[in-house]
């Protein structure tokens, strides 16, 4: 019967298996038809895409699908822990840029930047993208938990995150630290970014 029906189509078999045998499949490309994916996907865009946008444009060397099957984890970890997910992303992308073998001076590791007594603590493994992005996520839910009902509790877990929960009770707010006052001000610079793109 597909015999009679290619044959009715004006289409010989013979010609199309040897067409499907040599067509070769062509090398991936990041643009489709003048799409560039991920980049020109638009305001609508769904929260994934723009996490992973914004983690390419903070790393171009990250791999767009890596930077999309972390992007959905931080939505899933984020979603679980009652968390914005572009918060937990812009945390993240600031810790990292979403590199799982940063290491900062400091010596804080991973997509997180844990160190490891921090990790320990919390119970992750902070080399592991999946547990420590859970851990951060748990971490961070906790300490806006913990200001909310303050002015900004979001900034104050973002201090918290940065320089310690102690420095942040100790000055009654964001430490006078100028370092943990621009970290807080780059995280939401990034949220900002994910949200209005």
């Amino acid at each position: 019967m597909a015999v009679l029906a290619a044959a009715v189509a004006g289409v010989r078999l013979d010609e199309l298996h040897e067409a499907a045998l040599a067509w070769r499949i062509p090398a991936p490309v990041p643009v489709l038809r003048g799409l560039r994916l991920l980049t020109d996907a638009g305001r609508r865009a769904p929260a994934s895409v723009k996490i992973a946008r914004e983690a390419l444009r903070a790393d171009p060397g990250l791999d767009p699908v890596d930077a999309l099957l972390l992007a959905q984890h931080v939505l899933l970890a984020a979603r679980a822990q009652h968390l914005a997910p572009p918060f937990l992303a812009a945390t993240l992308l600031q810790e990292s840029a979403f590199d799982q073998r940063a290491i900062s001076v400091a010596g804080a590791v991973g997509i997180a930047q844990f160190t490891v007594p921090t990790a320990g603590i919390v119970g992750v493994d902070p080399w592991d993208p999946s547990s420590a992005i859970d851990g951060a996520a748990r971490l961070l839910a906790r300490y806006v938990d913990g200001y909310r009902g303050r002015d900004d509790p979001y900034a104050l877990a973002l201090a918290a995150y940065d320089a310690g929960p102690l420095a942040v009770a100790r000055y009654h707010g964001i430490p006078p630290y100028a370092e943990t006052r621009d970290y807080v001000a780059a995280v939401r610079t990034r949220w900002s970014r994910i949200v209005g793109r």
